[in-house]
């Protein structure tokens, strides 16, 4: 019994082979646990007059402003 070859014997066959496509499997994304409270960087325009008014108490505006906005958001519910 002679042992047959696993490739193909034919070039053309044997070059068809090599630029077969193969189909791979996408790889499933991971799903993170969402973190309460998390802070996201976002761009934001805003006019200069309210964040000159903002920035005049010093350091902290960011989160000044983030308080406005959560209110404003519970008053809207």
């Amino acid at each position: 019994m002679t042992p047959t070859s696993r490739r193909p014997a034919n070039p053309k066959d044997a070059a068809e082979a090599l630029f077969k496509p193969t189909k791979k499997a996408p790889v499933p994304a991971v799903e993170r646990p969402a973190i309460p409270s998390a802070r996201e960087l976002v761009s934001l325009k805003i006019d200069s007059d309210v964040l000159a008014h903002f920035q005049a108490d010093g350091p902290g505006w960011q989160d000044r402003i983030n308080a406005i906005l959560r209110a404003a958001m519970k008053q809207s519910l």
